[in-house]
C-alpha cells in the first residue's frame, strides 16, 4: 500500500514567524512536520540585533547603562541593575542601605509585572482571553509606580551607579502597600480560571517535559530550570545588593512540564510580594547615593556580575583596561540559553503545542538578539 504524501514528501517544512504573535517577538522557527506532528525545530534569530555590547566600547560607564536597561524591554529594571552592580564591584563603590532596599523593591515589582505579562500572553496563546485582561489590570498598577519614580513606564532608566537618581515621591510607600495588600486575591482569580481548568491542564500537562539533569546540561536557569525541580536562584546562592536581608522561598516543580513552569511563576509572584512587604516594614532612612567619582576609571581586570532576572540568570562579563569606558562587555541572557532547548522540547508534539512551549520559555527577543 502506498502511503499518502504531501507534495511527494512525508515531511514538509513550514515557517512560524518572524511576524507571528505567538513567537513573542521577531523569532522565526522553521518547523519540520509530519502531518500535525513536529519532527524538528530550527530557531533563526538576529532580526532585532542592536549591538549594545559593541556600543559599550565607545561609551563611558555612565552612558552605557540606558542601553542595558532596554535589552529586555519587559524587565528593564532588572537588566539595568545587573550592569550597575558589575560597575560598582569594579570600582568598589558602596551603595547606601536605603538605596539597596528601594532597588530590591522595584526589581521585585518588575518581576511581578514581567510574570503578569508572561501569564497574560501565554494564556491568550492557548485561548484564555479573560486571564489576559485580568493580568494587565494588575500590571497597570505597577507601571504607574514605575512612572512615578522613574518617569517612564516600560523602558525605564531606573538606577544609577552608586544608588538612585531620586528618592521615593510622596505617597509612594502607601501605593505599594495598597498593591501588595490586594495582590493575593488577584492571583487567586488567575488560579480559579486556570489551575484546575480541564482545557488548561490538557494543553500544559506533559507538554515540553525536560528532566532536571537535561535542564542543567542545557544551561537553563530561572523558571525553566526550577520547573524541573532544581532550586537554583542567584538571589539565594549568591546574594547581591542586600537580598541576604530578606526571607523568601524558591518554588520548584516536579515534572518539568509546561504546567509546572506555570505553577512556579505563580508562586514566584507571591514570593516577590513577600519580599516587597518586608522592605516596606523596615525601609531605612538616609542617603540614596554613595560617593561616585566624576570620572570613573575602574582598575584593569575581568569582572562578572549576575542577577536573578524574571527569566533566569542574567550575567554581565565586563573587561576593564583602566580607561573610562569598557574594553569589552558580554551579556549572558537567560532566554538565549532557554531558546536552545526549544527543538528538544517540541519534538513529537503537535504544531499547536509549539505555541504553548514557546510561551512557557518566556523569551524576549531584545535580550536574545542584543
Amino acid at each position: 500500500m502506498i502511503e499518502p504524501t504531501i507534495l511527494d514528501a512525508k515531511e514538509i517544512e513550514i515557517n512560524m514567524g518572524p511576524q507571528h504573535p505567538s513567537t513573542h517577538g521577531v523569532l522565526r522557527v522553521k518547523l519540520k512536520i509530519d502531518g500535525e506532528k513536529v519532527r524538528q525545530a530550527e530557531c533563526i534569530i538576529g532580526y532585532l540585533h542592536r549591538g549594545v555590547e559593541k556600543i559599550s566600547e565607545n561609551r563611558n560607564y555612565f552612558k552605557c547603562i540606558p542601553y542595558y536597561d532596554r535589552t529586555d524591554y519587559i524587565a528593564a529594571v532588572s537588566n539595568g541593575l545587573g550592569f550597575i552592580l558589575g560597575v560598582e564591584k569594579m570600582a568598589e563603590i558602596q551603595v547606601p542601605e536605603r538605596a539597596q532596599y528601594i532597588r530590591i523593591m522595584m526589581t521585585e515589582l518588575n518581576r511581578i509585572a514581567s510574570h503578569l505579562l508572561w501569564l497574560a500572553t501565554h494564556a491568550l496563546d492557548i485561548g484564555a482571553m479573560t486571564v489576559f485582561l485580568y493580568c494587565f489590570r494588575e500590571r497597570e498598577e505597577i507601571l504607574k509606580l514605575f512612572e512615578a519614580l522613574f518617569g517612564a513606564r516600560l523602558t525605564t532608566h531606573a538606577f544609577r551607579i552608586g544608588g538612585l537618581w531620586k528618592d521615593l515621591p510622596p505617597g509612594f510607600v502607601e501605593a505599594v502597600k495598597k498593591f501588595t495588600d490586594e495582590f493575593p486575591a488577584r492571583v487567586d482569580e488567575y488560579e480559579q480560571l486556570l489551575t484546575k481548568n480541564r482545557i488548561w491542564l490538557d494543553r500544559t500537562r506533559g507538554i515540553g517535559v525536560i528532566s532536571a539533569a537535561e535542564a542543567i546540561e542545557y544551561g537553563l536557569s530561572g523558571p525553566p530550570l526550577r520547573g524541573s525541580g532544581v532550586p537554583y536562584d542567584v538571589r539565594k546562592l549568591r546574594p547581591y545588593g542586600g537580598y541576604e536581608n530578606f526571607e523568601f522561598d524558591v518554588p520548584v516543580g516536579k515534572n518539568g512540564d509546561t504546567y509546572d513552569r506555570y505553577l512556579v511563576r505563580i508562586e514566584e509572584m507571591l514570593q516577590s510580594r513577600r519580599i516587597v512587604e518586608q522592605i516596606l516594614q523596615k525601609l531605612p532612612s538616609g542617603p540614596i547615593r554613595g560617593k561616585v567619582p566624576r570620572v570613573l576609571k575602574p582598575a584593569a581586570g575581568e569582572y562578572y556580575s549576575a542577577v536573578e532576572g524574571p527569566r533566569g540568570e542574567l550575567g554581565y562579563y565586563i573587561v576593564s583596561d583602566g580607561s573610562t569606558q569598557p574594553f569589552r562587555v558580554r551579556i549572558r541572557p537567560p532566554t538565549f540559553i532557554s531558546l536552545q532547548v526549544l527543538d528538544r522540547l517540541v519534538r513529537g508534539h503537535l504544531i499547536a503545542d509549539v505555541v504553548a512551549i514557546i510561551g512557557t520559555l518566556d523569551i524576549v527577543l531584545g535580550e536574545i538578539d542584543r
